[in-house]
Order: C-alpha cells, then sequence, then structure tokens
C-alpha cells in the first residue's frame, strides 16, 4: 500500500513515521512531497537514522501530480506561508487587540484564506490522478480545509485531530476508568467542541468527575476552565474553547509573552533544520519535539495559573495515531469509532448535511459515518453556528479572491468585534504576505 504525505518535510512527520513501524500498517512505500526540498531533506535524514533501514520505502517526489499518482492514502499537512505566515497573523493580530492563534479567530481565518486555493488544487489534482484514494487532512484549520476539500472529493476527504481523543484520555485517568471501558458523548466542530457525558456500564460518570476537586484538579481541562465554570457547562469543553470564555485572560497573556507560539516554533525549527545533516539527527528531532509538546498552549495555561503539561501529554502521540487507525479501519474494514471532521449528514442537529463537523464516526472500508450526537445547548449551538458562517464566508471569499468578502468573513466571527479591525487586519495581512496577495486579487 502506497502512502503520500504532502508537506513532507513538516516537523511532526517523523511521529507518523514512528507510527507506521511501530505496527502492521500495511503501508510499504512513503512518498514524501514538499516545496521546501531543505526540510525533505532534514526529515528523511531523521526517519532514516530512527528507522536503521527498516520500515516502508521512502520517496521524495517534488512534483505533486506524481507524488499522489496512483497512491491508496494521502496525508495532507501543509502550511501555507509557512511559520513565518503563522508569525505573522499571530502579530498582526494582536496589534489589534484580537486573538491570533492559528484555528481560533482571526488568525484562523487570516490561515485559512491562504489555505483553501492550495487545498482544493490539491484536491483537484488527487481527483485526476487518483480517484480511489481516500484523503486524510491533517491541515489547519482542519475543519474549514476538510469542509473545502470535501466539495471537490466528497466523503473521501476525512479530516482529523488529537485534540478530543486526547482529552478522553486525560478524563479517563482522571475518573480511573480504561478507555475502552468509556463511551465518550462529544459533539461540535474542530477545536469547538464538548464532552457531554461519559458512559460506562451504561451510566454516565461525567457528574462524577464534574463534583469532585481533586480529580478536576488533576488534568488539564480541569484547571484550565476551573471546577466552577465546568460546573456551569454540565461538559468537559475542547482546550480551544479556552479562547471563547476567557478571551480578555487569553490576549493578555499572548500580549505579554516574549513571542507568539508561531515565533517560538519558527525560531526552534530553524535552528533543528539548520543542524539536522549527519549522525545525531533523530536525537536532536526528539529534543525539539519534547520541548515544542512541553511548550503547548503554553499561554493559556499561565493566564489561568496551571503550570507546565503532565508528563503523560508529553509522548507527542496523538494525531499520528488517530491517523494510522482510521487508514487501518479503512483498508482492513477493521471497524473503529473514532472523532473525525466528517460532513455532518444529519449527525449534529441544527447544523445542514453538508457542513463539516467533529463527532464520533464509525469507520471501515466505506469511510467515515457519522454517529446522532443530538443537538447541543443553545449557547453551544449558537457558537457552534457562528463560527461555521465564519468557515463558509472565509471559502468563499479565498474562491472568489475578493476583498470586501475577505473583511465580511473575518468581521463576522464572533472573537473579531468590528468591520474596522478586520479591515485593518486585511489591509496588514495583504502588505506582508505574497500568499495572500495570492487570493485575494480585488476588491
Amino acid at each position: 500500500m502506497r502512502l503520500t504525505i504532502l508537506g513532507g518535510g513538516g516537523f511532526r512527520v517523523p511521529l507518523v513515521h514512528r507510527a507506521l513501524a511501530s505496527e502492521e500498517s500495511g503501508v510499504d512505500t512513503v512518498v514524501l512531497h514538499d516545496t521546501d526540498a531543505e526540510r525533505v531533506r532534514a526529515v528523511r535524514a531523521v526517519l532514516e537514522e530512527r528507522s536503521g533501514g527498516r520500515g516502508p520505502k521512502l520517496v521524495v517526489e517534488s512534483d505533486l501530480a506524481a507524488a499522489v499518482r496512483g497512491t491508496d492514502f494521502v496525508f495532507s499537512a501543509i502550511r501555507v506561508g509557512g511559520l513565518a505566515g503563522r508569525s505573522c497573523d499571530e502579530r498582526t493580530a494582536l496589534g489589534q487587540g484580537v486573538l491570533g492563534q492559528e484555528t481560533t479567530g482571526a488568525g484562523g481565518v487570516l490561515y485559512g484564506l491562504r489555505t483553501v486555493p492550495v487545498a482544493l488544487r490539491i484536491a483537484s489534482t488527487i481527483a485526476a490522478e487518483a480517484p480511489d484514494a481516500w484523503v486524510i487532512n491533517f491541515t489547519n484549520p482542519a475543519g474549514m480545509v476538510t469542509e473545502a476539500m470535501s466539495s471537490v472529493l466528497g466523503d473521501r476527504v476525512i479530516g482529523i485531530c488529537d485534540s478530543p481523543v486526547g482529552l478522553f484520555r486525560r478524563v479517563a485517568r482522571a475518573l480511573g476508568i480504561p478507555m475502552g471501558d468509556a463511551w465518550f458523548d462529544y459533539a461540535g466542530l474542530n477545536h469547538l467542541g464538548w464532552l457531554r457525558r461519559v458512559l460506562v456500564g451504561g451510566r454516565d460518570v461525567l457528574p462524577d468527575l464534574l463534583a469532585s476537586d481533586d480529580a478536576l484538579g488533576s488534568f488539564e481541562e480541569g484547571k484550565l476552565f476551573g471546577a466552577p465554570w465546568l460546573r456551569t457547562l454540565s461538559a468537559i469543553p475542547n482546550e480551544y474553547l479556552y479562547y471563547y470564555y476567557f478571551t480578555r485572560d487569553a490576549i493578555a497573556s499572548a500580549t505579554s509573552a516574549p513571542a507568539t507560539r508561531g515565533e517560538f516554533l519558527l525560531q526552534q525549527q530553524a535552528g533543528f533544520y539548520a543542524s539536522s545533516s549527519g549522525a545525531g539527527a533523530a536525537e536532536r528531532w526528539d529534543e525539539v519535539r519534547r520541548e515544542r509538546e512541553a511548550t503547548y498552549m503554553a499561554e493559556s495555561r499561565e493566564a489561568a495559573g496551571v503550570g507546565d503539561r503532565d508528563s503523560a501529554d508529553l509522548d507527542g502521540g496523538g494525531y499520528d495515531r488517530v491517523a494510522l487507525a482510521l487508514m487501518r479501519a479503512i483498508a482492513a474494514d477493521e471497524r473503529a469509532t473514532l472523532v473525525l471532521n466528517v460532513r455532518n449528514r444529519s449527525a449534529l442537529a441544527g447544523v445542514d448535511a453538508d457542513a463539516v463537523v467533529e463527532v464520533p464516526c464509525l469507520v471501515g472500508r466505506n469511510g467515515a459515518h457519522p454517529l446522532a450526537a443530538g443537538a447541543l445547548d443553545p449557547s453551544a449551538a449558537a457558537l457552534v453556528a457562528s463560527v461555521k458562517a465564519t468557515e463558509r464566508a472565509t471559502i468563499a471569499a479565498a474562491r472568489s479572491g475578493s476583498r470586501r468578502a475577505a473583511v465580511a468573513a473575518l468581521a463576522g466571527h464572533p472573537l473579531v468585534d468590528s468591520v474596522t479591525t478586520a479591515e485593518r487586519l486585511i489591509e496588514a495581512e495583504l502588505a506582508a504576505l505574497p500568499e495572500l496577495r495570492a487570493v485575494l486579487t480585488h476588491d
């Protein structure tokens, strides 16, 4: 079986390769495609050193059509504009007093505007060169990009994220239950979902967790949101909802930090890629990875007084395991239930059939089928509706190339507070990023 990784020079690619090597995946060839040849060489050095010549054959292919031609699976993990673009999003937004996180608020919209056209070109190339391939989308903003690609590829594109399963693991540890014994009732959009019930033996044990200060204080989301707010919600939100529930705190923390997340990663990874040749590449990569994991969402934890991440969350095994589980379930028809980003059909009440949502899905040979999730509570449903409208407006603006449409999409996000702010953000980004100028070509 052939697997093509788009964004093959990405820093997290060795996680996927590690997962492939640790189990019988059925993959015999991995094709790495990237627009940056130096990054691919660095990642290949890590992979070859770690594998010792074992595992799938590695192929580097610079031409997109050749990279996907005849492949069975595509992992799409691109970053249009690179970390420099992410850093620009963050600083530009903070300069206007709004959040610039890459999937949430202004940052998510700005990143989506320059990513959607590239994702659509990739989808069209896959449809032409590998019409039977399954596409697993890692590219952020994952829900928005998956929805754009689904307009070309239909249900053969599936978005993944490791946030839900990470939350489930932490909740299971806090409750002292094996993951396999529980059903986790989770629903929403990517980076905008809520864990509403945890069923064990048919009984909801989430109220037991919410009632215990000690249990809530033992895991990240419990410390991040605080026991009083979680009890008010009667649910455990995805960690990214911190940006919505504690917006001012998050902005203040990000503004006072010495570097944004993008700036930190840009400097950190520049050092890695510059020193990645020769012996020891894999060890250097692992050192950088652990530092990356330890500082994940650091500004939010600092604002909430949470402290360092739990050591159990530092293994870096999340999205890679979800991707491999999804691929294995489809390729071998191994039935699995995974939380994925797929077209809603009728799973989430109040959301139309073609909207991409993040819900538990039954996966097998015929793809991922969303399970009934019912309705969100009114406040959550209103937030989902608002963010979904922004996602779709962003996709439409990226397709049309209209700056006015881009301003409207940005102004419509609940974390962007005015049309004037949106206009200033678009103007600043156009001046700074050629990738956005290539998309927004007219008023």
